[in-house]
């Protein structure tokens, strides 16, 4: 087999990933979501990045996991991008921070408080870290499509899980009605930025520091709910997605 383009992190070289990939944060979430692909081959597994390879009603798609956090998950975007694709979906799982948002609640990203590191060494602080409008419309309109409540709004994204400023965390719920918290939307997005490739962010939310947490199991299987949703969300998007580039012959 050829090495030219192999990528260092996720060993894949141009021509096996489609130009529309999902990716989770998890690598198990990585799996469920391949469960859902027809013609389904693994493709990447390496480190943090497992990777998958299908088809949805006919269209291909693909699943990278990037791990936690943004260092691993500006890896994915920059090494996915060189091999060819142009179309990100984030599908992850974030804190709910308004007291209105559930746990198995969905929230679609539109952009991101950067409150990450990777992020800067691409773009100031000051550049916004937004999503890409046709993705982020696709995934609004699919969950119209599938009768699926969502959220939608703004992210923070954080690298320290175990430490955050509790006077900003209230700060973004009252005044910058943030919706959820999580640590790799804004580094994806500034990533996609930077390379001229579109990303979009789709959460399930596992958590809300505003409301009384139940028990875990109970928590475990909202969440899985929320997630489930999530997936199915992401993958209509990819077909409108897939339908919309070929009538504007992208």
């Amino acid at each position: 087999m050829s090495t030219a383009g192999v990528q260092r992190h996720l060993r894949i070289g141009p021509g096996i990933m489609p130009r529309y990939c999902l990716i989770p944060g998890d690598l198990a979430r990585a799996e469920r979501i391949a469960a859902f692909f027809d013609n389904r081959r693994e493709v990447i597994r390496n480190r943090e990045f497992v990777g998958f390879i299908g088809e949805v009603d006919g269209v291909p798609v693909g699943v990278c996991s990037t791990g936690i956090g943004g260092p691993s998950a500006s890896i994915a975007v920059e090494e996915l991008a060189n091999i060819g694709v142009d179309t990100f979906i984030r599908v992850g799982s974030a804190g709910g921070r308004q007291p209105h948002i559930p746990i198995g609640s969905v929230a679609i990203i539109h952009a991101a408080h950067r409150e990450d590191g990777t992020s800067r060494a691409y773009l100031p602080p000051e550049f916004p870290a937004v999503a890409d409008l046709a993705v982020t419309n696709a995934l609004v309109d699919a969950a119209r499509q599938l009768n699926q409540k969502v959220f939608v709004g703004i992210g923070t994204t954080r690298d320290a899980f175990y430490q955050k400023d509790e006077n900003l965390t209230k700060l973004l719920t009252e005044r910058g009605h943030v919706v959820a918290a999580e640590q790799e939307a804004a580094t994806v997005f500034i990533v996609a930025t930077v390379r001229q490739v579109r990303a979009g962010a789709i959460v399930a939310i596992d958590s809300n520091i505003w409301l009384p947490k139940p028990d875990p199991e109970e928590i475990q299987r909202r969440f899985r709910e929320g997630e489930q949703a999530a997936i199915r969300i992401a993958l209509e998007a990819v077909k409108l997605l897939a339908q919309r580039d070929a009538a504007a012959g992208n």
